[in-house]
Parts: C-alpha cells; structure tokens; sequence
C-alpha cells in the first residue's frame, strides 16, 4: 500500500481531486489515466504508482469518501443520557460531513458513475451507506425505553432520509453545500419529526 503520509499525501489528494473531476465530466468508461495525470499536474509514472488502474483509483475515491465519515461510524449511543442531545449529535455526525464541497463533488461522482455501472455501484453500496449506525441508536434508544419502535430499520431509514431530502440530495443535483445555519435548521427539524413520531409520553397521575 501506498504511504499517504507527509508529501506523498499531497500527491494522493491532488489526483484524487483530478480523477473525481475526469469522472463527473468524462464518466468511467470515457475517462483518462493521461488526462488525470495532466488534471493532478502529475507525471503518469507517478499516477501509476500510486493507483494501478482506472477501477483502482474508483474504488479508492469511494474509500477516501467512506472515511470521511469515520467520525458516524464511531458514534455510540450512550445508555441514560439525553436522547433529544444524542439523536440531534448523530445528525450532526452526519450533516457536519455533508457540508464539505469535496464530500458532495465525490458523492456527485460515484452516484453518477454507478448509474452507469451496476458492478460498481454494488461495490460503493457497502461503503457509503451509513444507516446501519442510525439504526443501532434508535434501537438501543428503544430497548432502553427511550423511544417506542417497532421497526428501527425502518425508523433509521426515515432518520437518515429525512437529513439527506434537504442536505445531501438536492446538493447532488446542484453542487452547493448547506450553511451552518440551514443544516442547523434540518437537523433540529429532522430530530423533532422523529420524536414526535416515535418519542415517549409520559403521563403523570392525580
């Protein structure tokens, strides 16, 4: 494996950047190892030492746009602390990470070319999808008698959804990114719907 590491990083972002632009412009089958290289301001020795072939520098644009959500990935929830505080951080995990240009011009990318290509889109499924993790909270959120869930595939699904209907999918049709202000508005929107749906009423006697 190639070290990203000190100079070699510069390098690995420089073309990473130029190959999510030939694909978008250029779709994979189309597009040009000569042309990235030119793009990276790289030589072509230089591109192909760090990446082989054409499906080896997808496959890594799609795992450079996996790890940017490391931080979702490692989100727990956390048993007797605020669940209203715990869902709103989990979007934030989320939404935070959609804010990045670089993360919706990649995202514009590789939906783009798995459109095109079922094999790889199979491939970047896996990766990119991070409603598992919704999912988990709100199940141990129910298990512990903080929400009533009788489905949190479905209900993960729905929490997911609703932050990417106004932060990720019209970004993909336009190239633009959220403010702080408008993601903060869709998460806390996005926090209520789910509690009023799914939250617990407590009543109280006398």
């Amino acid at each position: 494996m190639t070290d990203c590491t000190g100079p070699n990083a510069s390098k690995h972002a420089q073309i990473i950047e130029a190959a999510v632009a030939e694909f978008q412009e250029k779709g994979f089958a189309a597009a040009s190892m000569d042309r990235v290289s030119a793009r990276a301001e790289v030589s072509k020795r230089t591109l192909y030492k760090y990446f082989e072939s054409k499906e080896n520098l997808f496959r890594s644009i799609v795992i450079e746009l996996s790890n940017r959500f490391a931080g979702l990935r490692d989100f727990r929830y956390t048993p007797g602390r605020d669940i209203r505080a715990q869902l709103t951080e989990l979007a934030w995990a989320e939404g935070r990470i959609l804010m990045m240009p670089e993360v919706i011009a990649m995202s514009r990318m590789v939906i783009s070319e798995t459109l095109r290509n079922p094999v790889l889109a199979a491939a970047a499924q896996g990766k990119l999808d991070k409603t598992p993790i919704f999912v988990a909270v709100l199940r141990e959120a129910s298990e512990e008698g903080h929400l009533q869930i009788d489905d949190p595939d479905r209900a993960g699904q729905e929490f997911i959804g609703l932050i990417k209907s106004r932060a990720f999918w019209p970004m993909v049709f336009t190239g633009g990114v959220l403010s702080k202000d408008e993601m903060t508005a869709t998460i806390d929107s996005s926090v209520e719907l789910i509690l009023s749906r799914y939250g617990v009423t407590h009543s109280s006697s006398g």
